[in-house]
């Protein structure tokens, strides 16, 4: 990823706890080819607990992110606040074992976070991403109408084609 930017250096912490900080901005989402995100900016602060066979990595992100409006296209900010836990065991290869649970071989020297904190602020992105200004619109009722209630037919009319093959049917 980039040049050691959100890298932190396991082989040599002691077991224990330890706190860690980074910024990221528009930069960070240019370091990920094809990325869905383009914009923002924020703090990451992870809690690092280093064991001899474990390490846990308690992520909390805070800012914000750039989303294009489905509804307008307008461009907008959405807040960001993800806690997130990720485990990584030692092992002799690497290789994620759940979405939480990373094996990495023994003589890792250090972990790239930028990577877990791209998927964490990726997941968070709403499925529905609307402007601000239309969420309360969100709520209200679409009534949508379709070009056969206005010729009069209605849902218990039969259309005149089906009664014409059901005789068909009967004769049989």
């Amino acid at each position: 990823m980039g040049k050691g930017i959100f890298d932190i250096d396991i082989y040599r912490l002691e077991n224990g706890n330890h706190t860690f900080e980074f910024d990221f901005d528009s930069a960070f989402f240019r370091l990920f080819e094809d990325s869905v995100l383009e914009s923002g900016a924020g703090t990451i602060i992870v809690e690092l607990n280093k064991s001899p066979n474990l390490l846990s990595l308690a992520f909390s992100i805070k800012g914000e992110i750039e989303l294009i409006c489905d509804r307008s296209l307008d461009p907008f900010m959405y807040p960001v606040n993800e806690t997130k836990e990720v485990r990584v065991k030692y092992g002799d290869h690497w290789e994620e074992l759940s979405d939480d649970l990373l094996l990495v071989p023994a003589n890792t020297q250090k972990i790239d976070v930028g990577q877990f904190v791209y998927e964490f602020l990726s997941l968070a992105m709403p499925m529905k991403k609307l402007h601000p200004r239309y969420h309360d619109e969100e709520d209200e009722e679409i009534i949508y109408s379709s070009s056969e209630e206005e010729e009069g037919l209605s849902d218990n009319t039969t259309d005149p084609r089906w009664n014409e093959l059901k005789k068909l049917k009967k004769k049989r």
